[in-house]
């Protein structure tokens, strides 16, 4: 039957608007101009990365991973940038419930100023390091001069550097959560008796612990491949201070297959965060 409008006449389309016809999906549906550079950027995207896999000197393989130097490399940028990850959280959530529940004059400007160090290239940001931290560095020196502590060219120095890159990571993260996060269940547990600091520990956290999560997973990542920061304020001393990142610029002066099983070492821990991290960055749920 033929619905009727409110007048009781027979409804239609009305004239001079013209249905509007579903757009199909597939093959046919792809314009040719978006279709070519849409494929040339995914060539271009893919290109390097196969081409690792087939230059990779598959049949000494094992002998270069096993190395005493690849594992001194390894074990020191998995525990640098665990760290880093542990000083990230440690700072980073409080300075992110800071820029999500607080008020204060120059919040946007603090905001863009975490945010800052995703877009400084690296290499500045380690000489900014060794300019605030270094022997004569503006707290470098007193720390020198008083506690008779050097920061640079060390260890510590590492952690620091990829702290400095990977903490804008979790705080952007944590913040986006809890903006999403309802803020009336931690106002109902202050209004219960509870204290601020532990309604943001007993209510708060176990709400944005899966942001926590991401943004902690992504800090790690993004420390484990630092380069540009750690070789300025933490050079590249064997053992000491050469991460699995310096250890491939090293080794590819000197020995390119060393520096592809190192990168393909790399490439699988970059795979394997994608994996932990596909249902809240891939398929954006």
């Amino acid at each position: 039957m033929t619905p009727l409008d409110k007048s009781g006449a027979a409804a239609g389309p009305r004239p001079g608007r013209p249905r509007r016809r579903p757009v199909r999906a597939g093959r046919r549906g792809v314009p040719l101009p978006l279709l070519v550079p849409g494929l040339v950027a995914l060539a271009f995207l893919l290109l390097p990365l196969l081409a690792l896999l087939v230059r990779a000197p598959w049949a000494t393989l094992p002998d270069q991973l096993t190395s005493s130097e690849v594992w001194a490399a390894l074990r020191l940028s998995l525990l640098s940038a665990t760290a880093a990850t542990a000083v990230s959280l440690v700072l980073g959530v409080p300075l992110a419930w800071l820029l999500a529940r607080t008020n204060f004059p120059g919040r946007g400007l603090v905001r863009a100023l975490v945010t800052l160090p995703l877009v400084l290239p690296p290499v500045v940001g380690g000489v900014a390091l060794l300019l605030a931290l270094g022997r004569n560095g503006v707290v470098g020196q007193l720390l020198d001069s008083w506690f008779g502590i050097t920061l640079p060219f060390t260890t510590t120095a590492v952690v620091i550097a990829e702290a400095f890159v990977a903490m804008p990571f979790l705080v952007i993260s944590v913040e986006g959560t809890l903006r999403a996060a309802d803020p009336r269940f931690e106002e109902a547990a202050t209004t219960l008796g509870a204290s601020r600091f532990t309604a943001f520990r007993r209510v708060t956290l176990p709400l944005i612990a899966p942001g926590i999560a991401a943004g902690s997973v992504l800090a790690w990542a993004r420390a484990l491949g630092e380069f540009g920061a750690t070789i300025t304020f933490a050079g590249n001393f064997p053992g000491r201070t050469q991460t699995m990142p310096l250890a491939v610029y090293l080794a590819l002066q000197n020995d390119p297959d060393a520096a592809i099983a190192l990168s393909l070492v790399l490439l699988a821990v970059s795979i394997t965060v994608l994996a932990a991290l596909r249902d809240r960055w891939l398929t954006g749920s």
